[in-house]
């Protein structure tokens, strides 16, 4: 990764976090959260759909603008839930080395244990 690109990911959360309480007429962020979680949760899966999508195309271009889109509303998702980038990159990091396969065996795993 590119040097600062961590940061950009930072500066991006704390304007999102400035935009919760600004007002929803002059800020999509404050407009889209006044809405509600099941509006956030809408928005993603559209801008899921539309990454699936631009990566069917073969358009490299569309898809990273796509992901990008997608990635900033997990972003308000996140600031909703009073997380953000730095959560998400220190799971990816706790990840990093360990095999998807038995990573995904260990959440099963803690998952039965909680039950």
């Amino acid at each position: 990764m590119k040097t600062g690109l961590a940061q950009t990911l930072e500066r991006i959360a704390a304007l999102i976090e400035q935009r919760k309480q600004a007002d929803p007429k002059t800020s999509y962020v404050a407009r889209l959260l006044s809405q509600g979680e099941d509006s956030v949760l809408k928005k993603i899966g559209e801008e899921a759909t539309e990454t699936l999508l631009a990566a069917k195309s073969g358009d490299r271009l569309h898809l990273v603008r796509e992901t990008a889109d997608l990635w900033f509303h997990c972003m308000v998702l996140l600031a909703r839930h009073g997380l953000g980038p730095g959560d998400v990159l220190a799971e990816l990091h706790r990840r990093e080395g360990i095999s998807g396969l038995d990573e995904k065996a260990a959440r099963k795993q803690d998952r039965r244990s909680d039950e």
